[in-house]
């Protein structure tokens, strides 16, 4: 083998070792733990301030609370927001709140498809907002590559973050999120 080809051999095997590895590095986006979750406004397609710009953070206050931003409504999205859903009804005595916020360009053009999307999934305790921006709320630095992070926060702090890429979130991964819940209800 030649001296050129050996090392285009060695440069291609270093960059399929490389590029595999990546692939398996968790996605990080969202605050991390001990930042606080700051004020930001969403339309809301699914809840009882349906059609108004809603600041659900700001109502929240020192409360338990479960921010989810997604960029794609999916059936593992709903399956996940289901089961925060059950847990919102379980956990009324800690006032634990949770919302969902889709990250888009436009809420008029998605509205249809969120609310179809919630009666799907039978979500009806946690409400649904659109922030029309596919990068999200600034100070929250959504990582682009996350098509969900999961903020667990309580006395306005955050806890917990999780956050996974399209084809990531799935049953194990939602358990793990519902396992971390115990983290803000005793605070």
């Amino acid at each position: 083998m030649t001296h050129s080809r050996h090392v285009f051999a060695v440069a291609a095997l270093l960059g399929a070792v490389v590029s595999g590895t990546s692939a398996q590095a968790p996605v990080r986006s969202g605050l991390t733990p001990g930042l606080r979750p700051g004020p930001y406004s969403a339309l809301v397609s699914v809840g009882p301030q349906r059609g108004q710009l809603h600041c659900f953070v700001c109502e929240t206050e020192d409360r338990p609370a479960v921010l989810v931003f997604a960029r794609q409504m999916s059936d593992p999205l709903g399956k996940l927001v289901n089961r925060i859903d059950r847990a919102v009804t379980d956990h009324k005595a800690a006032d634990l709140r949770a919302w969902v916020t889709i990250l888009a360009d436009d809420h008029t053009a998605i509205d249809p498809q969120v609310v179809r999307w919630a009666r799907q999934h039978a979500v009806g305790n946690v409400p649904v907002a659109v922030f029309e921006d596919p990068v999200g709320p600034p100070s929250y630095r959504l990582a682009r590559e996350a098509d969900v992070t999961v903020l667990l926060s309580v006395r306005q702090r955050v806890v917990a973050n999780f956050a996974f890429r399209a084809g990531e979130l799935n049953d194990a991964r939602i358990a793990e999120v519902m396992k971390s819940l115990p983290q803000i209800l005793k605070k």
